[in-house]
């Protein structure tokens, strides 16, 4: 009897205004992971504005082989008036439970990072839970230092 073992091969692609849905499930978990109360309806008309009005960014991790959505990133602008800079700030990055600890937490920084530096941004920001030690170990593993942000959430910043 052969044994037949199934690699998933990850790929990121950008979701554009037009398929907001794809990720709004994803979406309504991350904010169920930080405590918000479950609501598909509000996170397809929050993703569906940001992307209407050209005021975020969001990348898919997708299995290219069933095309099965495997998390995701949404980024947002952060101007500097004394730079005169664009830079960026993951406002959102998840990882299905049953994907995590496969690397595509990692694509998905990358992509914001090559994206960022498309852009000639002069760093990507985010900010995470003080609790979420395997976030915070991911970003810091990928070279992202952290600060003291608020009382609840640490500051992460990766200079390009």
């Amino acid at each position: 009897m052969a044994i037949r073992i199934r690699i998933m091969t990850t790929a990121i692609r950008k979701i554009n205004k037009n398929e907001y849905e794809l990720v709004a499930d994803m979406f309504n978990k991350y904010r169920i992971f930080y405590k918000q109360l479950s609501d598909i309806e509000l996170a397809k008309k929050y993703l569906k504005e940001r992307l209407a009005n050209n005021e975020a960014q969001v990348f898919a991790a997708y299995d290219s082989i069933t095309s099965e959505f495997l998390g995701f990133t949404l980024l947002y602008a952060r101007f500097s008036s004394v730079t005169a800079i664009k830079n960026w700030h993951i406002g959102d990055l998840y990882v299905e439970p049953k994907q995590r600890k496969k690397g595509i937490g990692q694509k998905l920084l990358q992509t914001a990072i090559d994206f960022a530096t498309e852009h000639k941004a002069k760093f990507v920001s985010l900010n995470t839970a003080k609790d979420n030690f395997t976030a915070q170990k991911v970003y810091e593993d990928f070279g992202f230092y952290k600060r003291e942000y608020l009382p609840e959430y640490l500051y992460y910043q990766f200079d390009l």
